[in-house]
């Protein structure tokens, strides 16, 4: 949706009827700037295309980017609730406000390229790339989890189906999701689908450059690349654990699934880089 000419999408707790997760895309000119107030929620500023500097109150961080999604990390700042932000930059770009209703007020803190954790997932057609840039393993944070797939053209992620309710208390809900897609070709385009095993959802899209998806809960996957078109995915997840866990729970139909993967090679076209 196009709040104005500098917001690509705005998704919060509210227009999307659940408590906890959020998505901001901002679009910036070369030399623009961009304020907001991260009120009640955490914060992380993700750098999509292009570098960008964070002022926070006293703090002042200056995030080197990248030319695209497909061609590195990034570094990225965790910023607090109740706080005053302005974004510049001077190459202009792309930036990912990913959000979480928080429960904890924490300091402002920068999150170097150099230590996301990147993986390789899967083998075969179900090879993908994950970088852990937000887990409870790797940066500490109140709520929010943020993570990225990257998937090559033809290749299954977010599979097995699944969700995030393992572990979790009979009361509690599964981790709220937000997808937000990219394609290196504008003209590329993917699949996506959810439901529940109660049969009350059953949901397949084609998903392309731009696209939001909301997972409130139900098991999600696959995502599928249409072949010849590289895909990726900002995954933006969080609930009301304290533990931020991401174990899923994966559909009993399909699980076996993964026990094949030991007898397949990875695709050698992931990971997309080092």
């Amino acid at each position: 949706m196009v709040v104005d000419d500098r917001i690509l999408a705005a998704v919060t707790p509210e227009n999307a009827g659940w408590s906890y997760a959020g998505l901001g895309i901002v679009v910036l000119p070369p030399y623009a700037r961009y304020e907001f107030d991260t009120g009640p929620d955490e914060v992380a500023v993700i750098p999509l295309v292009g570098s960008v500097t964070v002022a926070a109150e006293a703090d002042r961080l200056d995030l080197e980017g990248r030319a695209d999604v497909f061609s590195s990390t990034t570094d990225f700042a965790y910023l607090p609730c109740n706080s005053s932000v302005y974004l510049e930059s001077t190459t202009g770009g792309e930036f990912a406000l990913a959000r979480a209703r928080a429960s904890d007020q924490l300091d402002p803190a920068y999150g170097p390229k150099r230590t996301t954790q990147v993986t390789v997932r899967g083998a075969g057609a179900c090879t993908r790339q994950v970088n852990n840039i937000i887990t409870a393993d790797t940066f500490r944070a109140s709520k929010l989890l943020v993570v990225e797939v990257l998937s090559p053209g033809g290749n299954w992620s977010s599979y097995p189906p699944h969700k995030h309710d393992e572990d979790r208390p009979p009361d509690e809900v599964s981790l709220e999701e937000i997808y937000y897609f990219r394609t290196r070709d504008r003209a590329g385009f993917g699949v996506h689908r959810l439901y529940r095993d109660d049969d009350s959802l059953d949901l397949t899209h084609r998903v392309g450059h731009g696209d939001v998806f909301l997972i409130p809960d139900g098991y999600h996957g696959p995502t599928i690349a249409g072949p010849g078109y590289d895909l990726y995915y900002l995954n933006v997840l969080a609930g009301p654990s304290e533990g931020r866990a991401m174990t899923p729970s994966f559909d009993p139909e399909h699980e076996a699934i993964r026990r094949r993967w030991e007898h397949e090679q990875a695709d050698p076209r992931v990971p997309f880089y080092e």
